[in-house]
């Protein structure tokens, strides 16, 4: 069985065990100075900034596997509760977290 992964409380249609911790995974990525420059022509016409856009969503997947990695080392058979935040730690830098309770199905 492969792990499941939802933002949900519950898994439709299974029991919860129990849990068996904070599944996490974080990524910390900085802006690029030729992508900023693409980016920068970008803002003067408006519009999508699709460097960043694929930039943000490949770092989420990032962060998501980690989480997924750091459940499947807990024994977890699922992660509920998932959630995704974003923080700045430097001016060009931004962290973005993966987590979510981590648990055994019955």
């Amino acid at each position: 069985m492969s792990l499941i992964v939802t933002m949900g409380e519950t898994v439709p249609g299974r029991e919860i065990d129990r849990v068996v911790g904070l599944a996490r995974g974080n990524v910390v990525r900085a802006r690029f100075f030729g992508r900023d420059f693409i980016a920068g022509l970008r803002n003067l016409v408006g519009g999508e900034v699709p460097e960043y856009t694929n930039l943000l969503s490949e770092s989420r997947e990032q962060a998501l596997d980690r989480m997924a990695k750091h459940a499947e080392e807990l024994g977890a058979d699922a992660i509920i509760s998932v959630r995704l935040t974003t923080s700045s730690v430097m001016e060009g830098a931004a962290e973005i977290l993966a987590y979510g309770t981590a648990v055994k199905l019955k």
